[in-house]
């Protein structure tokens, strides 16, 4: 009993000891640090006198760093190729003493000089300050491939993810801006370049500071109809089984108007060879066979009117749009049109990749990300990300299925000749005629390796919104589909 007793009296002096040496930590050499922390309400005017983090890509290019001021005082951020990156690294301001965006604000308590984790007895005595590194999940080939693809345009973006996981291995949209001239010692030329780079973005679809691929909404056309395939096999097979009769306009109930097919096309047939030709009066017709309620269901499920859980600050992060169920009794016709992804239906790039991502994995839409890891100053891993769900989608029956009629879009349909032979894809073409005058705004979404029996590695979407220089009457396959081809080669080798 008494060598039990002498036990738990050595066990308690012990755990005092360290509360002993913990107060005396915080207390007296913390002291000093802590008065001073960039966390410390009353001292975040004076955080551009301290270091921050790293940002860097999965394969080590540095993306972000800090150096000290010429002048002596303070640090000064740098982005390395800063326009290639600043959708995903955001900038850091160093007047306004505010992060901005991206990384640099998602992840800015681990990029923020603190005093290092601790682990055991030993660190509690030893802790020093330092900064962490940021690894995000992107790639900088794939990346550079993406803005390649893109230099042709004024507006655009294009995303690649990683359907297993939710790695976002590209993310590049434009018009884009550079952060180091938003992260300058100098406020009036930072007031200056602000102030340039809106009224240079006043004549483009799209504002030049935001992020073209989770914040700006366009209507995804056919795409959509990925989508409400997906709802006839979910909730009315038997329609799969139907022969549309072919035709080149749809009488719309309740009005006298008709639906029409891109270009006055004639089409109809089997579900398959509608989704291969993109028809519109097939799709429109569908529409109004599934009715509101299963068409609205099937959208919500694949993430429509949510915001995608990507680690970005929320006001970048724009929640796609399809129109209530409520609605459509009333407005058939808005059924109809929203069937095949017009009217009242808006969403990101990022949210049509994720819906590609879903049918590439089996229903599931992993949660897309950003950040890898968080690496202390030794090089030590102090956080990383762990793959979840996001939705779950549909069935892993009805996603195998939609992949294989996407398949067929690729070799039969309106993504013919867009990709190479020796790489199977399962894609869909959107052109969606919303644009000035009607032009179009051109899609697509594709997964890849998407044969039998292999397990996709990448999905990829892109749009191009109608702009000077793009054909009023051209189409997803024309304008988006070389862009997604090169996104999504280079995000298979890479990932291969």
């Amino acid at each position: 009993m008494d060598k039990r007793i002498r036990l738990v009296a050595v066990f308690s002096l012990l755990c005092f000891g360290v509360l002993f040496l913990q107060l005396n930590n915080l207390q007296v050499r913390q002291a000093g640090a802590l008065q001073h922390s960039v966390h410390e309400p009353s001292t975040v005017t004076t955080s551009w006198n301290l270091p921050r983090g790293d940002i860097i890509t999965s394969d080590g290019t540095v993306l972000a760093y800090s150096t000290k001021n010429t002048g002596g005082t303070g640090y000064v951020r740098h982005y390395t190729n800063g326009p290639l990156y600043a959708d995903v690294t955001g900038y850091y301001d160093w007047v306004q003493q505010a992060v901005q965006f991206g990384i640099e604000d998602q992840y800015n308590s681990y990029l923020v000089q603190h005093e290092s984790s601790v682990h055991n007895l030993g660190d509690l005595l030893t802790q020093t300050k330092g900064t962490d590194t940021v690894e995000t999940t992107i790639s900088a080939k794939v990346q550079a491939a993406a803005a390649a693809a893109l230099a042709p345009y004024a507006s655009g973006a294009v995303v690649a993810i990683d359907p297993t996981t939710g790695d976002v291995l590209a993310m590049y949209s434009k018009p884009g801006y550079d952060p180091n001239q938003l992260s300058s010692a100098d406020g009036t030329a930072i007031n200056k370049y602000y102030a340039q780079s809106v009224k240079s973005g006043s004549g483009l679809v799209w504002a030049p500071l935001n992020n073209g691929v989770t914040y700006n909404l366009t209507a995804p056309g056919s795409t959509f109809k990925v989508i409400t395939t997906a709802a006839i096999l979910d909730h009315d097979p038997s329609l799969a089984l139907e022969n549309v009769k072919y035709t080149a306009a749809l009488k719309l109930p309740q009005t006298n108007l008709q639906l029409h097919n891109f270009a006055g096309e004639v089409c109809g047939g089997t579900l398959a060879v509608n989704l291969w030709k993109s028809c519109d009066t097939a799709y429109g017709q569908y529409g109004l066979q599934l009715g509101g309620t299963n068409l609205a269901a099937e959208a919500d499920a694949f993430g429509m009117d949510k915001q995608p859980p990507i680690d970005l600050p929320s006001a970048e992060v724009s929640v796609s749009q399809f129109p209530a169920a409520s609605t459509f009794p009333s407005n058939q016709p808005s059924l109809a049109y929203s069937a095949i992804g017009q009217e009242n239906v808006a969403d990101t790039v990022l949210q049509d990749a994720l819906v590609a991502a879903g049918i590439a994995n089996g229903g599931k839409i992993m949660a897309p990300h950003l950040m890898a890891h968080v690496l202390n100053d030794q090089g030590q891993v102090v956080a990383s990300y762990k793959p979840s769900v996001w939705l779950n989608a549909t069935s892993i029956a009805t996603a195998d299925q939609v992949r294989q009629l996407m398949l067929g879009v690729v070799t039969n349909g309106t993504a013919a000749g867009v990709f190479p032979p020796s790489l199977d894809v399962a894609a869909k073409t959107g052109t969606a005629e919303v644009g000035n005058n009607n032009c179009s705004s051109d899609w697509m979404i594709a997964t890849g390796p998407a044969g039998a029996g292999q397990v996709p590695k990448v999905a990829v979407a892109a749009v191009l919104p109608y702009q000077p220089g793009l054909s009023c009457d051209g189409t997803g396959a024309q304008y988006a589909g070389p862009i997604v081809a090169k996104v999504l080669e280079s995000a298979v080798g890479y990932a291969g």
